[in-house]
């Protein structure tokens, strides 16, 4: 009887520490990418291996504009560049990505730990974009005092709602990931009175109980199916700062069997529905990164497949097939340039959070 593939650490349970590591693989540096996927899973382990009560753990996570760089291979079905949105006021940035390591573990000198050897590996053919160092925040709460993730979904249910199945079969036991990297304003967000937060959230600050507010970020968060069945992402959102220089934040990050479902999230909070302009939480957060991976399964780092021979014409995405997502503005358009390897992001000062 077949087996089915076995997937990178998705499902793990949520962790008090975590990096988020954002990169671009330089021209020619195809091959040392490709060696760090192949290691990754001994280096975790290695690493791991002294504290197993650590947890450690890495998901990689490769972008679109990488793919056909790194692998002569079909394209996961599903892969894309990352949607910008422009709202009526606020905007959702598409940044460059080629590599998403996210990095989990009970303690942070682990994931302090891996990242180095991973950077070391890596030294001279990656750009780095972003770099996160996510913390749990109190009872698992974020830096705007609400809990998050309450409706992650969990054993069968997790694995129906983020790993690839029978719809890509040489993709199964995959997941799509998008990331974004939001910023708070703080003192507007808590000059606000409690009763007006919990109303923006949908949710009772102190006992975490859902409200009935059909405008509220938790109801534009609710995506349903043909059949009416709420569809569920994954989220391991991480909180990030740095008081001394009045930077404070959310890392968000979602898996999912489909990215469709994570990007109707998105439209409805920076688009709007019919009962809201926009997610009101936007007024307070403001996104400045914006990056679709897809996550093949640990079966396939393990076994990766050929690169693409030397010289061969870099391949495309297909536009996306009829009602399977949305289409970037320009489908046959390059993604988000690339900044210059200093690793600045091209967006401004990270330290203001304002909207569009």
């Amino acid at each position: 009887m077949a087996t089915e593939p076995e997937p990178q650490s998705v499902l793990s349970p949520l962790t008090s520490a975590a990096i988020f590591l954002v990169l671009t693989v330089e021209d020619g540096g195809e091959q040392t990418a490709r060696e760090l996927l192949a290691d990754l899973p001994g280096l975790t382990r290695a690493i791991g291996f002294g504290a197993p009560d650590g947890r450690l753990s890495c998901v990689a996570g490769v972008g679109s504009a990488a793919w056909d760089r790194l692998f002569a291979f079909p394209r996961p079905a599903d892969l894309h560049p990352f949607t910008p949105l422009e709202g009526t006021r606020h905007r959702a940035p598409a940044t460059p990505g080629d590599l998403l390591l996210h990095l989990r573990a009970t303690r942070p000198d682990l994931c302090f730990a891996l990242a180095t050897e991973i950077m070391k590996r890596l030294r001279g053919a990656v750009a780095v974009q972003d770099e996160v160092q996510g913390f749990k925040y109190l009872d698992v709460r974020d830096l705007l005092g609400f809990v998050d993730g309450t409706e992650n979904p969990v054993g069968p249910a997790a694995r129906q709602a983020v790993l690839v199945g029978a719809e890509d079969p040489e993709h199964a036991g995959g997941s799509y990931v998008i990331v974004q990297k939001y910023l708070h304003d703080l003192d507007a967000w808590n000059a606000l009175p409690v009763e007006a937060q919990e109303r923006i959230i949908g949710r009772t600050k102190a006992t975490n109980i859902e409200l009935d507010a059909d405008d509220s970020h938790v109801a534009l968060n609710t995506v349903t199916g043909p059949d009416g069945e709420e569809q569920d992402i994954l989220r391991d959102n991480m909180p990030f700062g740095s008081p001394g220089r009045g930077e404070f934040g959310t890392y968000f990050i979602g898996y999912a069997r489909t990215p469709d479902v994570t990007e109707q999230m998105l439209r409805n909070m920076f688009l709007g529905t019919s009962a809201a302009s926009h997610d009101r939480i936007l007024d307070f957060s403001t996104a400045v990164t914006g990056t679709l991976f897809y996550v093949p399964s640990a079966d396939f780092l393990d076994d990766l497949p050929d690169a693409p021979a030397r010289g061969s014409a870099v391949g495309t995405a297909p536009p996306p097939a009829a009602g399977s997502g949305p289409v970037p503005a320009q489908a046959d358009a390059p993604g988000p340039a690339r900044p210059a390897s200093d690793g600045s992001l091209g967006i401004g000062n990270l330290n203001r959070s304002t909207s569009s």
